[in-house]
């Protein structure tokens, strides 16, 4: 099965409210994912999309995986054009490196805003989202955003 994951974040403010979005498109199924991250930073954001959309195409058991972002510094990140300088930007790029490895054919490319419009609505509708929920609990004290498996927000 080969797949196409356009993926996205946002944050408002930099940092400040972010949330990340994906979507999957495989046999003219689309499988979309959103997440709100609490305050984090737009590259801390895509990273979680990146990752959170491998997760779910592994959940779906696809091997084969085209991978679009609009996020220049993700993309040669990912690729080995760009090091990682950003400490709290290491952990999330070494998970998705490890995810990329359980894929059989995996390739990564940059795309133009337009054609991530799917991926970036949902990262921000996340984030709406959650800074209303966040809002409904602030009462209840702080709240730790999940995010990928085994990672923090960094």
């Amino acid at each position: 099965m080969k797949a196409k994951l356009f993926f996205d974040g946002a944050s408002k403010g930099n940092p400040g409210p972010a949330g990340y979005g994906f979507v999957i498109e495989i046999n003219n199924t689309k499988i979309e994912g959103k997440g709100y991250i609490g305050i984090s930073t737009n590259n801390v954001a895509e990273y979680y999309g990146l990752i959170e959309g491998l997760q779910r195409a592994l959940k779906e058991g696809i091997k084969s995986i085209e991978i679009f972002a609009d996020s220049q510094l993700v993309v040669k990140q990912i690729k080995g054009e760009y090091k990682v300088k950003a400490p709290h930007l290491k952990p999330l790029y070494l998970k998705a490196t490890e995810l990329l490895k359980k894929f059989d054919d995996a390739h990564i490319f940059f795309v133009g805003r337009e054609k991530n419009s799917e991926a970036d609505r949902l990262a921000n509708l996340a984030i709406k989202k959650g800074q209303r929920v966040g809002r409904s609990l602030a009462s209840k004290g702080p709240e730790e955003s999940p995010g990928p498996t085994g990672q923090g927000a960094g």
